[in-house]
């Protein structure tokens, strides 16, 4: 777990939104917001956060709605309930909802972070050990071995540079696996400023691997995450 968690807050009232977007980045959190839920809804077509702070009362759907579905959506989510209404019943439902915690209104920002980032560990800890890949991997015509950093074809190896057999090897070891730029950096052993490379080096492996880079079958772009990797079964 780490403070750059991206955490999605709704609430329709738009100055609780700001407060909570502000307060939670100066505390090291990366943050996005919607004001209903439906913009809720258009938010997670594109995002995966590692935590949703949620208004129980909003015009439309409501937060104990939208917190069901969701739950049997993506139910790793945990979802953190803010509510004006502080009665026990109100908490029942919530719970009952499949919500993982509830905060009554008003409240501390510096409870939240508190409670955000026990979710946050306890969310860690029951989490599937990442599965890392170390064999080769089949990329249609193409073999990649990781562990000599060679790609190789029918016709004999096919030169990547250094920077590329290092990013394929990421990639390779986390297949299938949707991976952000801060996640190769971090791979990498990088800093963000490289995260710009990160797309050139991508774009130069396509070249290679693709028989159409612009509509690529094994380097996957997944819009406002990152990239995947998808090998052919070997």
């Amino acid at each position: 777990m780490s403070d750059e968690s991206l955490i999605l807050v709704v609430d329709d009232d738009q100055r609780l939104r700001s407060l909570l977007q502000r307060f939670l980045a100066d505390n090291g959190f990366r943050v996005t917001t919607a004001e209903n839920a439906a913009e809720a809804r258009d938010r997670l077509r594109f995002l995966q956060p590692e935590l949703i702070v949620l208004d129980v009362m909003m015009p439309g759907e409501s937060g104990l709605s939208l917190t069901q579905s969701l739950k049997s959506e993506q139910p790793q989510i945990p979802i953190i309930l803010l509510t004006a209404a502080g009665d026990p019943e109100d908490r029942i439902a919530g719970f009952e909802a499949g919500a993982d915690d509830y905060l009554p209104k008003p409240f501390d920002p510096r409870e939240l972070v508190l409670r955000i980032r026990a979710m946050l560990r306890r969310a860690a800890a029951i989490a599937p050990p990442v599965e890392v890949h170390t064999g080769p991997v089949q990329l249609g015509r193409l073999i990649f071995d990781p562990a000599r950093g060679e790609l190789r074809g029918a016709s004999g190896p096919v030169r990547l540079t250094g920077g590329e057999a290092a990013l394929l090897t990421a990639m390779a070891a986390r297949a299938h696996e949707v991976l952000s730029r801060e996640d190769i950096a971090a791979a990498l052993g990088t800093d963000e400023s490289s995260e710009r490379a990160i797309d050139v080096q991508m774009t130069r492996l396509r070249r290679k691997i693709e028989t159409d880079p612009r509509d690529p079958r094994y380097l996957h772009t997944v819009r406002g995450r990152g990239y995947v990797l998808k090998p052919s079964p070997l």
